[in-house]
């Protein structure tokens, strides 16, 4: 979108537009429509001097700015040398979940026991 340049939609980082701020999507799994570039700074700025999210996202009043605060923060973050990927955690920064009685696919769902294995099993 910046550079205007083809590339395969995996070295592409998608942008959506979230409460008036355009944030990246790396997992491409965000909701509603997305504009993808470069995840390069020079690409960001070229994007943003030429105006092209606004157009791209289809935005109502076209020439609207939005805040490309954390985009910015993304890309000029995951460039500078020897970082790493911000999507990433080192094994020290990883958070595990606390264990709960609850399923991991949530309150909904109840989990199921032994002795409820047994009760769906009928002899017949």
């Amino acid at each position: 979108m910046g550079c205007r340049k083809r590339a395969p939609v995996t070295d592409l980082l998608r942008v959506v537009l979230r409460a008036g701020a355009l944030v990246p999507d790396p997992r491409r799994r965000l909701p509603g429509r997305g504009a993808s570039l470069h995840p390069t700074p020079e690409c960001l700025h070229a994007a943003e001097r030429r105006r092209a999210f606004p157009r791209a996202l289809r935005l109502p009043g076209g020439g609207a700015a939005v805040e490309a605060g954390p985009l910015r923060a993304h890309v000029l973050g995951a460039s500078a040398p020897g970082d790493r990927d911000p999507g990433r955690a080192r094994t020290d920064e990883r958070q595990t979940a606390p264990q709960t009685d609850r399923h991991p696919a949530g309150p909904h769902v109840e989990s199921r026991t032994s002795s409820d294995e047994q009760a769906v099993k009928s002899p017949r």
